[in-house]
Formats: structure tokens, sequence, C-alpha cells
């Protein structure tokens, strides 16, 4: 029976079948026991704390329904958070200091991200075994090319939320780092008229919301952190964790050391002001420098060869067409 079973995977599939129908096989079976894998079973203590929960948290049906619950979209995927989130505590923050410096801050932001690799990894990887098996079926390809096309879709899927969340970081950086040096001088103009620094803050950031969203964003997660009685040193070194700038982390240190030395506020602002608009000047003229290196190549492939049909066209074509008559000549004299 097994024989028989060989042959006709050999017929159907070419040499490979019996090893791309293994393969399929068991990505079936890990597919199938995945939900019994990752089903989380419920704590007695957290049935125990819901059922004694007090009435006014109770919501239609006898559920109990905390405010984070209710204020995050991703409670869904809760019973699979020990298999989405990292163990580790280091990787986790690092995943989720990326997240945040991309902008994205929900609280489930980790799971959703490694939920997105999960899934578009195994959905590859199904579209690309299924490719595998049609072209086997169609074709005689080689075991590489069989291999790229099982595993290719699967790693370019895995790697698509990563890529998105490195491109979104870097494109949020550049907008915060070319909103920085307007927003110094509005911040240098409300100190100036008098205006507390916590009040400048929720101005600039009230501002900026129509120029430069990303960065005023951050300014008002400040003044609401600074509303609510979190220490203003620790307020200032979040913010400049979450934009992962260097300008924020310089302007930060200005500002915790102006506090702690007593000086002015308005001074330290006006110099580093002064700083960041000769430093976004100098920005600028390293792009126009390199310009001229970026369009060489450019200028080479769509200038040079028109110029060579234009200057040698004409003389190809004049020797093209005195060969032709000449053999023409030729053959006419022999007849």
């Amino acid at each position: 029976m097994l024989d028989r079973m060989q042959v006709l995977l050999t017929d159907l599939l070419g040499p490979f079948g019996p090893l791309i129908a293994v393969g399929f096989l068991g990505l079936l079976l890990i597919l199938l026991t995945l939900p019994v894998l990752l089903r989380k079973q419920e704590d007695p203590l957290d049935r125990l704390k819901r059922g004694q929960g007090p009435a006014g948290d109770q919501t239609e049906g006898g559920k109990s329904k905390s405010l984070r619950q209710a204020s995050d979209g991703g409670e869904k995927l809760d019973k699979y958070a020990g298999f989405l989130e990292p163990k580790d505590d280091k990787e986790y923050g690092a995943v989720r200091l990326k997240l945040l410096q991309a902008g994205y801050r929900s609280k489930n932001a980790v799971r959703i991200y490694h939920f997105a690799q999960f899934a578009l990894g195994i959905g590859g990887l199904i579209l690309g075994a299924s490719y595998a098996i049609y072209a086997s079926a169609t074709g005689d390809p080689s075991t590489t090319n069989l291999m790229l096309y099982a595993l290719g879709p699967g790693v370019v899927g895995y790697m698509v939320p990563k890529y998105w969340v490195t491109k979104r970081q870097q494109t949020r950086q550049e907008a915060i780092v070319n909103g920085f040096p307007d927003s110094l001088d509005m911040m240098l103009v409300c100190v100036e008229a008098g205006q507390s620094l916590d009040q400048a803050i929720i101005r600039v950031s009230k501002e900026l919301r129509s120029g430069f969203p990303d960065l005023a964003d951050e300014y008002e997660l400040v003044s609401y952190e600074m509303k609510a009685g979190k220490d203003k040193v620790s307020v200032l070194r979040d913010m400049s964790e979450r934009c992962g700038v260097a300008d924020i982390s310089s302007f930060v240190t200005v500002l915790i050391q102006s506090q702690q030395f007593g000086t002015s506020i308005a001074d330290a602002l006006r110099v580093f002001s002064s700083e960041m608009r000769d430093k976004r000047v100098m920005r600028a003229e390293e792009k126009a420098n390199t310009l001229p290196t970026k369009m060489t190549l450019a200028t080479m492939m769509l200038t040079v060869p028109p110029l060579l049909i234009i200057l040698i066209g004409p003389s190809i074509f004049e020797i093209y067409t005195t060969l032709g008559g000449g053999g023409a000549a030729e053959a006419t004299g022999l007849n």
C-alpha cells in the first residue's frame, strides 16, 4: 500500500512528491494543533475575583469589564498573550520602545505586532506550499526552486510587519526633527511672554497640530503627564525615549540642567533654539551638496544616450546607406 501511494505521489507531483506530501501534512497538523496549544486556561483566582467584584463593574450578561478592556480593542488576543509576547523583559522592552517610536502607543501593540508576523508568516507559508505543489504537478522544478517557492512567501510575510514598523519609525523621527526647531522658537516666545514651561508646552502642542502632528502628540502627552502630577524630569526623559531623536535628548538635558542649577529657562531656550536653527541649515546644505553626486548616474543615463544618437546617428546612417548602395551596385554589375 505504501509503495502504491509513493508511486501515485511521484506520478502526480514529480520525484519529490512524497516529500512535498509529508511537508504539507506536517503543516496541516501544526495548524490544527495551534488553537489547542494557544488556548489559555482561565485562572480560578481570576474567576473568583470576577464573581466577587462590585456590582458597578458588571455589564450586560453579568460579565465584568475593566477599564483597560473597555478602552483597548485588542482584548481578543489576551488568551494568546503567553505565546505572542516575549518572555524576556529586555526583549519586550525593546519591541515596545520601537513601537512607541513608530507611533503605536496601544497597550496591546506588542501583541498585535507579533500576531501580524505570525499570521502573515503562516499565510505566506501556506501559499508558498500550495504553489510548490502546483509547480511540481505541472513541471519538474529543482529542489532549490521548490524550497524557495515554499519558504520564500512565508519569510516575506514574517518580515513585512518589521519593515513597516521600521519605515514608520524613520518617517516619524524625520518629521520630529524637521519640526523641532520651529517648536523651540514658539516655546521661546511663550516663555519670554511670561508663561511657564508647562503652559508653553501646551500652547506649542496646539499650534503645531496642523504642520507637525507627531511632535504635537509628544508635547501634548508631556502636558498630560505633568498635569497628572508626574515628576517633570521623568516626563522629559520619557519623551526623549519615545522620540528616539538626538536633538530631543539634548533638549531634555538642557531643561533638566537648567532646572537643577536654577538658571533661566528663557536663556537656555534662546541658545538651544539658535543652535537648532543652525543645525537645520547645515542639514539642508549637506543634502544640497550630495545632490550632484546622486544625479550623476541619472544624468548619464538620460543625457548621454540621446546625445550619442544625435551626434553619431547621422554618420552611422550614411555609412549604412553607402555600404548598402555599393552592395546593390556590385550585384547589378555582376548580373
